[in-house]
């Protein structure tokens, strides 16, 4: 898509630069590299990958807005859906956040569980950016005492059995993509080469790991996907849900992300993937440019997500559109009770503005999914 984008400021480019003479260090080193790689260098390169330094990602100084980084109603919401299960487990119950953006949702939540007597004994927060985690830890200690001292960073997720609820939201669309194509019948995976300075993809023959990915896909659809046809597919997604939920083993693990179903997730129509960048809160396709300064991010297949959770041996307890899910779990009342304590118009506007970006089908409502799962 052509789009025009803003200029990034010279110290931005210099870091951008430094990211890229890294990897165009591994591709010298290692040939061309899978985008997965690139994507996670790019995304993760310690001290210089997008959520690894210190470049601001979200709110109008960013280049996204998440559900909670809107105000509190979500947060709120979620904590009425996971409060009755953090109750049933007990005084140990535990709750872990993975990623964790600005500490927006992980205050407004432990504030409304507090209200509603299902404070988790520990809230912990799995977070691999220090700029990211250093944000929460000023949030979150501003909080009241009792809420502030059950926030845990953890730099792995529980190696130990623990019971409780685990919660991702905008997670699984950041995890490295594989991009595939199909000529001749053949399963191709995109790399990137060094071009000029610069990054090109080209497509060579998939390994048997990315190859068995997508003619599961195709099994699942009943047809092959047509020559020419590229798209996403994450190979690793089971191995991740057992290592980041297997020790999970009583309790609720949910899941919020952009994404669709598999049979709609991969339409004919959708020929070029759901793959995108997000620069300065304006969405394109230029994903090999800018890298450490703009996101990259791939819908959800929610078919995998269901077939990765169930392997590792949790039931599905509901899917359905985020609208529906903060509905049913009282954003009626979570937002009456804050439009009466808003202190001005402004206020009331700001909140039903809130409301709009995170149920109207046009905004989150429809596009965002919840999964849960449970054991």
């Amino acid at each position: 898509m052509a789009i025009d984008l803003p200029e990034p400021t010279p110290a931005e480019r210099e870091h951008s630069e430094t990211l890229a003479a890294f990897i165009r260090n591994e591709i010298a080193a290692s040939g061309p590299l899978p985008f997965s790689r690139f994507m996670e260098l790019a995304m993760y390169a310690p001290g210089l990958g997008y959520y690894s330094a210190g470049k601001t990602k979200f709110g109008a100084d960013g280049d996204f807005v998440t559900a909670p980084e809107l105000g509190s109603l979500f947060a709120r919401c979620v904590a009425r859906a996971v409060a009755p299960t953090l109750r049933e487990l007990g005084p140990d119950a535990q709750m872990l956040e993975l990623g964790g953006g600005s500490g927006a949702f992980a205050a407004d939540c432990l504030r409304e569980l507090a209200a509603l007597d299902a404070l988790p004994s520990r809230y912990l927060l799995l977070e691999p950016s220090a700029d990211l985690r250093q944000r929460q830890r000023e949030r979150l200690q501003a909080q009241p005492a009792g809420i502030a001292a059950r926030a845990v960073w953890i730099d792995r997720p529980p190696e130990d059995d623990w019971h409780g609820v685990l919660f991702a939201n905008e997670v699984l669309d950041a995890l490295p993509a594989t991009r595939f194509s199909l000529r001749d019948g053949e399963v191709f995976e995109e790399h990137v080469v060094d071009a000029d300075g610069g990054f090109a993809s080209i497509d060579l023959p998939a390994d048997g790991f990315t190859a068995n990915a997508v003619r599961h896909v195709e099994r699942d659809l009943g047809h092959g996907l047509a020559d020419g046809y590229r798209s996403e597919v994450l190979p690793q997604l089971p191995y991740w849900i057992q290592a980041v939920c297997g020790g999970l083993q009583r309790g609720m693990a949910l899941f919020v992300d952009y994404g669709y179903a598999r049979r709609e997730y991969y339409r004919d129509e959708r020929r070029d993937g759901t793959l995108i960048a997000m620069y300065r809160h304006r969405a394109h396709t230029d994903v090999l440019a800018r890298v450490g300064l703009q996101d990259l991010t791939a819908f959800v297949d929610f078919s995998a997500l269901a077939e990765a959770g169930t392997g590792a041996g949790f039931r599905i307890a509901g899917l359905g559109t985020q609208a529906d899910f903060l509905i049913a779990n009282g954003l009626d009342e979570v937002f009456a009770a804050a439009h009466a304590a808003a202190p001005d118009e402004a206020a009331r506007y700001r909140l039903a503005q809130e409301v709009k970006r995170l149920t109207l089908p046009a905004e989150m409502g429809e596009t965002f999914k919840v999964m849960a799962f449970e054991r």
